[in-house]
């Protein structure tokens, strides 16, 4: 636990004063009580009972004091809450290999109803929206509640060659960030230029790119993982091929505190996908999707079957649903004060009439 002003803590020092305070008066009562001809007398019409019971108020008074002065301290904590309505967006990697039948009955099969089953359990705070990545990346759905425009989108990936991880990072920050002006063409753009030199490049989009660079690089940056609205969770089964570096897409979305939940779906040694007179080897690249999530706060899944898939969908739904967070509980320890020095109040009245 944390505290916002911590400076009032010690006012807790006094407490240990009051209490020595009140046994300083209970001292002098017994000093100027009335002498009786024995001692026994006195204590038996008090019984053991009622010695005990008259100093309760008291220490509930003690404790609600204690209480409020820990709410004053404004304490936070990390507690576990029920998620507020957030965008999430899966970016899905439908490259050639994903026709690869090591996952029966292939791997893009296996792969969209894993995502039907992660849609089906999605919270109902949870907002969708779909990407898919191969050469470029595409919008398939923009971020929805409707559960049936979801399941649909995920029927209409078609498979297509390359697999450009980085780009599909990137759109999907577009589409959690609409008002940024993320625009992949413009990045993909200033990615080659710097690879080929600009100087034969239209003055337009020159400048188009070097306003976004700039942009970027004025953007103030936020802690990792800080931005609580919104994440990605992006599935491939290869290695990127064309596009952007995953590992810059990465740093976009680190600068916004966005998390990006990588899934590595296949084996990491590598497979054969394709027909047998055109076929050809992919591999899954678990350091960059590693890389990836680390630098966003994230976490890396492997999911080396259809099986897999579905309980890293299921693992992710249920985080989702359920988020832990840094909150104040000031008023909470507030409320624990007034019930202590309430129900002290009552029961001195109760008991002793006063």
């Amino acid at each position: 636990m944390q505290f916002l002003w911590p400076q009032v803590l010690w006012l807790l020092l006094a407490l240990p004063l009051l209490a020595a305070a009140y046994l300083y008066l209970i001292a002098r009562r017994k000093k100027g009580a009335v002498l009786y001809a024995s001692l026994s007398l006195p204590r038996a019409a008090l019984g053991p009972r009622q010695r005990v019971r008259r100093h309760v108020p008291p220490f509930l008074c003690l404790l609600g004091l204690a209480a409020a002065l820990i709410a004053c301290a404004r304490p936070v904590a990390t507690v576990t809450l029920p998620s507020d309505v957030i965008t999430l967006v899966l970016a899905m990697d439908v490259s050639r290999s994903m026709e690869a039948t090591d996952v029966a009955p292939t791997r893009m099969t296996a792969a969209q109803q894993a995502a039907r089953d992660l849609i089906v359990g999605l919270p109902a705070s949870v907002r969708l929206g779909i990407v898919s990545f191969a050469t470029t990346a595409t919008v398939v759905l923009p971020p929805t509640s409707n559960r049936q425009d979801m399941l649909d989108a995920i029927d209409r990936f078609q498979l297509q060659r390359g697999t450009a991880t980085g780009s599909g990072l990137i759109q999907s920050l577009a589409v959690l960030f609409p008002d940024d002006g993320i625009d992949l063409e413009t990045i993909l753009f200033s990615t080659e230029a710097s690879r080929f030199g600009a100087r034969t490049a239209p003055l337009d989009e020159a400048a188009a790119a070097d306003a976004a660079r700039k942009r970027e690089q004025e953007r103030p940056p936020v802690q990792p993982g800080s931005y609580r609205h919104g994440a990605v969770i992006l599935l491939s089964d290869g290695r990127r091929t064309t596009g952007p570096d995953p590992l810059d897409a990465a740093r976009m979305a680190a600068q916004r505190g966005v998390r990006v939940y990588t899934v590595g779906f296949g084996s990491p040694q590598g497979g054969v996908a394709g027909e047998p007179s055109l076929s050809y080897f992919m591999q899954l690249d678990e350091p960059s999707l590693r890389a990836v999530a680390t630098m966003t706060g994230g976490e890396y899944f492997q999911a080396g079957s259809a099986a897999d898939l579905s309980q890293v969908y299921r693992q992710l739904s249920a985080r989702f649903a359920l988020e832990r967070k840094e909150t104040e509980v000031s008023a909470l320890l507030a409320a624990t004060a007034a019930v202590l020095l309430l129900l002290a109040g009552t029961l001195s009245m109760l008991w002793f009439r006063r």
